[in-house]
């Protein structure tokens, strides 16, 4: 028997922590190792560069996001088409166009090379769907894509920290620390992706409970759509104000930082997430622990609500000189991600679960992902030709105000349709739900 079939039968075989820890892990190194062929660039600040007048890191973030924007349109056919046996090459190759386009963006000169990062962000978009379709529709989703959320939050400081290092400890250009990043990566993502090879697909039991997961085609696309229309839009209007929020905190962190006051300490573009990603992760995690679809369901919908309510208080405690700005940063950073990693881990499983619609979390997410993402390209646009005087820690505070009252006023419109949903289903229920 092969060494690959040996870890397969011990995790088709073993406990159940035993089985989340090595899935956590796989899917941590994998998605951790993408954020170094993403990120990194976001460390430099291209001091006395522009192009048409626009300071060049706004150049690099847009057309790097246009790209990612656009790979997420892409991935609600893909990601949701996509068969189990393609998923393993499939990262590999987008990963290795990624890293391709950052060997580019080194060798092509200034101001030419802004566009090898359209085509840098062009296949990343659709990792985080492919690695989490080996984690969805089990029991014990909610703390596997906790585990791999929690990547979300660590590696794009974790990144950003090793590119800045390359620069100011070892001279290497803010050109080619891109690439340079990718490179020391490599190992980490390989090993990441072997790990995941090795894990089976879900039990009978996970599919009992959890609604079996197939690939979803046009046809059944558009069924999920029709039959969930008003909870899929306000669902994607919250997500596109999270998304919006963090994109500004996490492209922007090393000026929002120099802002506040932390200009002179890289190490808190790290150190300052930790605690978010732990607290987020105990929290998402131990929503597996509610067995009931519906409870869980709504369990998540007031998460949300939450998340908003505490960038709302606390952006204005901030405000208002009674919370200090280092602590302002990792509370909103707690109470944004905490919203926006329900996503990424538990809202559409137990949308899916609850309704028992056969079907796959990569549809939901690429719909939200993608219009997420078109929201973050317009508020770059906006920031740099609508509002270019505001100081970037200024526009950044009015985005917490509006993504707060957004996210409380859309999650409780969502909470009202699925009841009503729910009420609609029991009178008269689709059997098409279970069968697409």
């Amino acid at each position: 028997m092969s060494k690959s079939s040996v870890i397969t039968r011990w995790l088709r075989n073993t406990n159940g922590a035993g089985f989340a820890v090595y899935c956590i892990t796989a899917a941590f190194l994998t998605y951790c190792s993408m954020y170094a062929f993403r990120k990194p660039f976001t460390a430099g600040t291209y001091e006395g560069l522009s192009l048409w007048g626009v300071d060049y890191k706004i150049i690099l973030i847009t057309t790097q996001v246009l790209g990612y924007m656009l790979s997420k349109f892409i991935g609600i056919k893909v990601v949701s088409e996509m068969a189990a046996g393609s998923r393993i090459r499939s990262i590999l190759l987008l990963i290795g166009i990624a890293w391709l386009a950052l060997l580019v963006f080194g060798l092509l000169p200034y101001p030419y090379n802004f566009i090898a990062l359209f085509f840098n962000g062009l296949p990343l978009g659709m990792i985080w769907g492919i690695v989490f379709s080996f984690l969805e529709g089990r029991r014990s989703t909610e703390l596997l894509g906790a585990g791999m959320a929690s990547s979300f939050i660590v590696s794009s400081g974790f990144v950003k920290a090793v590119g800045q290092s390359l620069t100011v400890q070892y001279g290497i250009s803010e050109f080619w620390m891109p690439f340079v990043t990718g490179a020391l990566f490599v190992p980490l993502l390989f090993f990441g992706v072997w790990l995941l090879s090795k894990i089976p697909p879900p039990t009978a039991e996970d599919e009992a409970e959890r609604t079996q997961r197939i690939p979803m085609g046009r046809k059944e696309r558009r069924q999920f759509f029709l039959a969930f229309a008003p909870g899929i839009v306000l669902m994607v209007a919250i997500y596109v104000a999270l998304t919006i929020f963090r994109d500004v905190r996490d492209n922007f962190a090393v000026e929002l930082w120099a802002a506040l006051g932390y200009g002179e300490t890289p190490s808190i573009l790290i150190t300052a997430e930790i605690p978010i990603a732990v607290t987020v992760l105990l929290i998402v995690g131990a929503m597996m622990f509610i067995r009931n679809n519906r409870r869980a369901f709504y369990a998540n919908q007031l998460i949300i609500f939450a998340g908003g309510l505490v960038v709302l208080l606390t952006t204005w405690l901030f405000r208002s000189g009674l919370l200090d700005p280092a602590a302002w940063m990792i509370i909103i950073g707690f109470g944004m991600y905490l919203a926006y990693i329900s996503y990424h881990t538990m809202l559409f499983e137990r949308w899916i679960a609850l309704f028992r619609y056969r079907s796959n979390i990569g549809y939901l997410m690429y719909v939200a992902d993608a219009f997420g993402y078109l929201g973050s390209v317009g508020i770059l646009f906006f920031k740099n030709f609508g509002a270019s005087e505001l100081s970037w820690l200024t526009f950044f505070t009015a985005c917490a105000y509006a993504m707060g009252v957004a996210t409380l006023a859309l999650s409780l419109l969502a909470i009202l349709y699925f009841r009503q949903k729910e009420r609609a289903l029991a009178a008269e229920p689709l059997p098409e739900r279970v069968t697409v």
